[in-house]
C-alpha cells in the first residue's frame, strides 16, 4: 500500500524545537532506504511494509513510541544512521507530533500499530532543508525505514500530571511518575521489569527537572504554557 499525504511546503530549520516530556537525546531523525532523488515537492510517500492484524492502539500526537529506525538518502541509498548498531543498539523513544524527529517523521508515523514496518520518502523541506545535517547533504530527500515497538499514552496534558500527583503537591516524585509508567504498560498489555522503568525515569527526571530538586513541578511539566499539546 502507498499513500501520500499533502503537508504544507514550510521548512522550519530556524524554529525552536520544544522540550518534550519524554525529551531523549536520540533526536536525529529517523530515516528508510527509499526510491527517486526527485523532490516530492512537500510530500511523505508512505508504504506499509507490514502490519499486524490486530492493533489495539494507532500512534497520534502526543504518544511516546518507542521504535528503531534506518536513514538512507535517496539519491544512491547510502545508509547514514541506523538505531539497531548507534550507540548500544536500543531502540529509540520520542514523542509523537511535537517536533522531537523530523516534520516528515512526525507526520508520517501518524497511526501506526505497535509491531508495524512502514518506508517513509521525505523530501528535505520536511526533513533536513537547504542545510542538511551531518552525513545528509543539503536539499537531500531521505527515506526511512522505521519499525514501531511500542505506543503509550505521552503525559503531556495537565488532566495527566493530576492522575500522576498522587499526593496532590503540585510536583511529581519519581515514585509517582514510575506508577504512571507501570499502569500504562501493563494496561497496554506491555509490563516491564523495574530496570526498564528506572532508566525511563533517569531519564525524564535529567531532562525535566530543572533546578535539580528530585521532583517535576507544574511549571517544568507543562512546558507548553497550556493544557494541551
Amino acid at each position: 500500500m502507498t499513500h501520500r499525504h499533502r503537508f504544507p511546503q514550510v521548512y522550519r530549520a530556524e524554529q525552536p524545537r520544544p522540550i518534550a516530556f519524554y525529551w531523549w537525546k536520540y533526536r536525529l531523525s529517523l530515516r528508510p532506504v527509499s526510491a527517486a532523488e526527485e523532490e516530492l515537492d512537500g510530500e511523505v510517500e508512505t508504504e506499509v511494509l507490514f502490519k499486524p492484524e490486530e492493533c489495539s492502539q494507532r500512534s497520534k500526537r502526543g504518544d511516546l513510541i518507542n521504535a528503531h529506525y534506518d536513514g538512507f538518502l535517496a539519491k544512491d541509498g547510502s545508509q547514514f544512521y541506523c538505531s539497531r548498531t548507534d550507540k548500544d543498539g536500543q531502540p529509540q523513544w520520542f514523542v509523537l507530533g511535537v517536533g522531537q524527529v523530523i516534520k516528515g517523521l512526525d507526520d508520517g508515523m501518524m497511526g501506526m500499530c505497535p509491531g508495524e514496518k512502514r518506508k517513509l520518502t521525505i523530501p528535505s523541506t520536511l526533513a533536513f532543508g537547504e542545510k542538511g545535517k551531518g552525513p545528509v547533504p543539503p536539499n537531500a530527500t531521505v527515506v526511512f525505514e522505521v519499525e514501531v515497538l511500542s505506543v503509550s499514552k505521552g503525559p503531556r496534558t495537565m488532566e495527566a500530571f493530576g492522575r500522576m500527583d498522587l499526593d496532590k503537591d503540585k510536583s511529581l516524585s519519581k515514585a509517582e511518575v514510575k506508577e504512571y509508567l507501570k499502569l500504562e504498560y501493563e494496561k497496554g498489555g506491555k509490563p516491564r521489569d523495574d530496570p526498564f522503568y528506572e532508566k525511563l525515569i533517569d531519564d525524564i527526571f535529567y531532562k525535566n527537572d530543572g533546578d535539580r530538586d528530585g521532583v517535576i513541578s507544574a511549571k517544568e511539566y507543562n512546558i507548553y504554557q497550556h493544557d494541551e499539546l
